[in-house]
């Protein structure tokens, strides 16, 4: 049994195109806001490209699956989510202030072998977990550590004790 196919369904938008962009505007704007408040590691990817990666995938889905009437709609908050990560990354280009709201300033987890636990509980992150991150690059002892650092993209970036001792060959240019 063939069912014929319903073109018009498929290319007409059954909705307002105009109440799509500000659907798809305000559930960017949200989830981006929310990432920012309460950041979280995001791996590899920077928090708006993981952000990006989700709704263009549930958006294309859906309109796909016909969640929307037609495809035109589901094209719609997908073009609307990719404008916005645009238009966000061009301010923070251009304006320091976007940047930082963006892109959080580096948080001191430890200094000078000394752990800030107050950071690591205002960002959920236990002790066991933080010797696992240093581990991973190489550190054994909190002790070795000049200053650690969570990244605006979630990663841990370290300074370690001995980083400030001239290399030889600095030394030797240096007289």
């Amino acid at each position: 049994m063939q069912h014929a196919i319903d073109w018009h369904r498929m290319f007409v938008p059954s909705g307002s195109l105009v109440e799509l962009v500000i659907r798809g505007s305000l559930m960017y704007l949200l989830i981006l806001a929310g990432f920012r408040i309460f950041r979280r590691d995001a791996g590899s990817l920077s928090v708006s490209d993981l952000l990006v990666v989700v709704l263009i995938a549930d958006a294309a889905q859906n309109g796909m699956a016909g969640e929307y009437h037609s495809l035109t709609e589901g094209a719609v908050i997908v073009a609307t989510i990719f404008a916005w990560n645009y238009l966000l990354d061009w301010l923070a280009y251009r304006s320091s202030a976007v940047a930082w709201l963006l892109h959080p300033p580096p948080l001191l987890l430890i200094q000078r072998g000394r752990i800030h636990f107050k950071n690591l509980r205002a960002q959920l992150i236990t002790r066991a977990d933080l010797m696992e991150q240093l581990r991973e690059q190489g550190v054994e002892d909190v002790a070795s550590v000049r200053k650690c650092f969570l990244e605006s993209d979630g990663k841990l970036s370290v300074i370690r004790e001995d980083a400030t001792e001239p290399s030889p060959r600095r030394k030797e240019a240096a007289h």
